[in-house]
């Protein structure tokens, strides 16, 4: 489970009761329950996302809700180790001996470069061909962050919505002066569930989805380096220096250090 995420609800959630709650007894939560205005933000905005993405894009999107809260193990330091690792046994043994080492591999995309290169496809080929993958994948990935987007758009627009509502129904009752005060509460509950809904829900899923994709696409870019590399038969030591020059330089001098200890060692 991702610890940022987990923490970072529990605490929203945490602040926004206590915050209620402050000068007040816990009645007062009662009072930030409506079900209108729930069936208005919440509903409302759920259905015109529905209204714009087709029923299999919508479903699919919503269930990419589970992977903020998922670690995603990609490390920098691992996938160039595997590179390198790869770029010796190419040196050694040639460039056919690669195939059986591809089967070890548990990245598909990396996976499917060793195979084009052992199968003697020209090295423009391979490049177009995972390049064209990876747009593809980025594609996906803004596909799904242009969902919650929307959502972080429809959310406050809807709570506005019934808001109006409510403030509709309170002028139908001036005539009666102690109904305006609750009738104007009720009325702004709803523009209150819609900033919660974008705010403290919709906005951080895809900033968080935002920083998961830039990492994978990076970690397919310096695959795709290295795998050139490996297929020009470049030296294994440059291979490295080339591939650290994707990174930035906390990520290079973690490299580094590692290296250092598997030199003292």
């Amino acid at each position: 489970m991702d610890l940022a995420t987990i923490v970072g609800l529990v605490s929203i959630v945490f602040f926004v009761i206590v915050s209620i709650l402050l000068g007040a007894d816990f009645s007062m939560l009662v009072t930030f329950f409506d079900l209108p205005s729930v069936m208005i933000t919440i509903g409302g905005t759920f259905a015109a996302t529905l209204m714009s993405y087709p029923l299999s894009k919508f479903m699919s999107s919503l269930k990419t809700i589970k992977l903020v809260f998922k670690v995603k193990l990609l490390d920098a330091a691992i996938v160039i180790e595997k590179i390198i690792n790869l770029a010796n046994v190419a040196r050694k043994e040639g460039l056919l001996a690669l195939e059986e080492a591809a089967q070890a591999l548990d990245d598909k995309f990396l996976q499917k470069g060793i195979l084009l290169i052992v199968d003697g496809t020209d090295p423009e080929l391979v490049r177009n061909i995972l390049e064209t993958e990876l747009a593809f994948i980025e594609g996906r990935h803004k596909e799904v962050q242009g969902f919650w987007d929307t959502i972080a758009s429809l959310g406050p627009a809807y709570g506005m919505i019934g808001t109006l509502i409510g403030l509709i129904k309170m002028l139908k009752k001036l005539d009666d002066p102690s109904s305006i005060g609750p009738a104007m509460a009720v009325a702004l509950i709803t523009t209150f569930y819609g900033s919660l809904l974008a705010n403290a829900f919709a906005t951080p899923i895809v900033n968080k989805l935002k920083i998961q994709s830039a990492e994978e696409i990076l970690l397919k870019e310096v695959m795709i380096e290295g795998l050139l590399s490996i297929q020009a038969g470049e030296n294994p030591r440059i291979i490295e220096e080339k591939l650290k020059a994707f990174l930035s330089p906390t990520l290079r001098e973690g490299i580094n250090k590692k290296d250092e200890g598997e030199v003292g060692e």
